[in-house]
């Protein structure tokens, strides 16, 4: 971990900025400090009491929390000497964040394809299953990541939801997320909007389940999961949305959130390929939705 002190502040240490911003008690950075584990640019180690320099940066390593692992495959669809894609499975986060660091698809991918320095392109929240963007070279990663930024990347979802006859479709949703930090769930709020989805029924069956088509056209935080909820069909499997269930205990992997990234499309930047890939992957609530329902 790196981390850089802030330009302005009121701590005479770095000592007392770590204590404030680690949140791992002053036993724990002071026990670090003796053990010589916070380090400087030099590669020395960095005292308790050196003075607060604004811009300093200090290097430590993480102690990872034990991780339940996620036990399903991660499948590469496609590789060249520029991009890795992925066919991410529910429940496995794209990249280290929080609790989750090793049951990540960017650890689990530099582990077994052996490219430390590989790096997402975009994320796909921990929940939702598909494709996910990787690229090979540091220096090329902003090229893709401006696809994304600017739009000119297709992105096709599919999901599992209730069948409302009375709901008219094919229809574009427009509203205003927000997704405050500490809050699980984002909202709807009024104002401009920033959040724009097209929604389409595939097709329906009779147990009142309908399949969805879901094209984004923005990239707010569950974006998809709230229009669909607005519109009174939310997608099956989903914790969040339209109340926040009980995350149950670690390693609940039952019933996963029936939400697919089904289509990637774009023009490469750096090689000037067109790409189109395809998830193929099959939603378990469609597939058998009593099989999903009863999952133990």
């Amino acid at each position: 971990m790196r981390v850089r002190l802030p330009q302005q502040g009121a701590w005479a240490t770095v000592r007392e900025h770590l204590v404030e911003r680690l949140a791992a008690g002053g036993g724990v950075v002071d026990e670090m400090f003796a053990a010589g584990l916070f380090v400087g640019a030099d590669g020395r180690a960095v005292a308790a009491d050196a003075p607060y320099v604004p811009g300093m940066f200090v290097w430590f390593h993480r102690e990872l929390p034990d991780e339940v692992p996620v036990p399903f495959p991660l499948e590469v669809v496609y590789r060249d000497a520029h991009i890795v894609v992925v066919d991410k499975p529910h429940f496995l986060a794209t990249t280290p964040r929080g609790s989750h660091v090793t049951e990540t698809a960017l650890a689990r991918l530099r582990r077994e394809l052996g490219l430390p320095t590989l790096g997402a392109a975009h994320r796909l929240d921990r929940l939702t299953a598909g494709l996910v963007l990787f690229t090979v070279r540091p220096e090329e990663r902003g090229a893709y990541q401006t696809l994304f930024r600017d739009r000119r990347v297709h992105k096709e979802y599919e999901a599992v939801a209730p069948y409302d006859a009375s709901l008219a479709l094919p229809r574009t949703v427009r509203s205003r997320i927000v997704k405050e930090r500490g809050e699980l769930a984002a909202r709807e709020v009024a104002g401009e909007p920033n959040a724009v989805s097209r929604v389409e029924l595939i097709e329906h069956r009779a147990d009142g389940l309908g399949r969805y088509r879901l094209l984004p056209e923005t990239g707010q935080t569950h974006q998809l999961r709230v229009h669909m909820n607005a519109l009174g069909v939310p997608i099956l499997g989903d914790p969040l949305y339209p109340v926040v269930a009980d995350p149950g205990p670690a390693g609940d992997f039952r019933r996963p959130l029936q939400l697919l990234a089904r289509a990637l499309e774009f023009t490469d930047p750096v090689t000037g390929a067109e790409h189109r890939f395809r998830s193929g992957r099959v939603l378990g609530a469609w597939a058998s939705y009593g099989t999903w329902a009863c999952r133990p």
